[in-house]
């Protein structure tokens, strides 16, 4: 027995790659690689929304990404701080609740101020939701969830999960042209469909998140089943 997909998922992950190849491609350093980024992710929400998605989650910042240059660090952790500031109220104009998933430990205090200053102001919506994995690990996330578990099955084991109201991604984007999860959101992805772009994070576009979707759409869900 089989069940469909319906035609649209409610909920998608995207794997934001290929900031800093498209900036490198055209002469740029990588922080305007990763400026260009969060531009596409503005569009990106605004189409998401567009396309019924309730939860978006994006992969902004993974566990492994503060091994990188300490100049390009910097300049994420700037960046994120600016486009916080900025884009917060945006978001609570047009409905949508912001998340930041992930450890909070090592980012900067002001950096922390600043996330739940954000979270704060658009905690009050309930129909869309943005999911931003910040100094996210899909390991990291398990091993802290086993810690405070105490037994009781699947769906108590979820309540330990960085964002228990996070629902299993129906589909996982990837851009940049490679072809692996790179640790993002691997309980919840355990039977997610997966779509992989070989279009540059900042070129993403809504003709091609549309193709994505569409592709969804023609798939069937067996969760192990015939």
């Amino acid at each position: 027995m089989s069940a469909e997909a319906s035609d649209r998922p409610r909920n998608v992950a995207i794997i934001m790659d290929g900031n800093a190849r498209w900036a490198a491609s055209r002469g740029l350093g990588v922080t305007e690689g990763h400026r260009a980024g969060t531009d596409t992710l503005k569009r990106t929400v605004d189409i998401a929304g567009d396309l019924g998605i309730e939860q978006l989650t994006v992969y902004a910042f993974s566990t492994e990404n503060w091994a990188r240059p300490e100049g390009e660090v910097s300049g994420i952790m700037s960046l994120f701080v600016e486009r916080l500031r900025k884009e917060a109220p945006e978001l609570d104009e047009r409905g949508v609740r912001l998340r930041i998933i992930g450890r909070r430990d090592r980012v900067h205090p002001r950096v922390r101020e600043q996330i739940d200053w954000a979270e704060e102001l658009t905690a009050h919506h309930a129909e869309r939701t943005l999911f931003v994995a910040f100094d996210y690990g899909g390991r990291a996330e398990i091993l802290d969830a086993a810690e405070a578990y105490g037994g009781g099955g699947e769906e108590e084991f979820r309540k330990h999960l960085y964002a228990p109201d996070l629902k299993d991604p129906e589909l996982i984007i990837r851009t940049g042209g490679e072809l692996r999860l790179s640790n993002f959101l691997l309980w919840e992805a355990a039977y997610s469909e997966l779509y992989f772009s070989d279009k540059m994070w900042p070129d993403f576009d809504r003709e091609e998140f549309e193709r994505a979707v569409s592709s969804y759409g023609a798939r069937e869900y067996r969760f192990g089943g015939r």
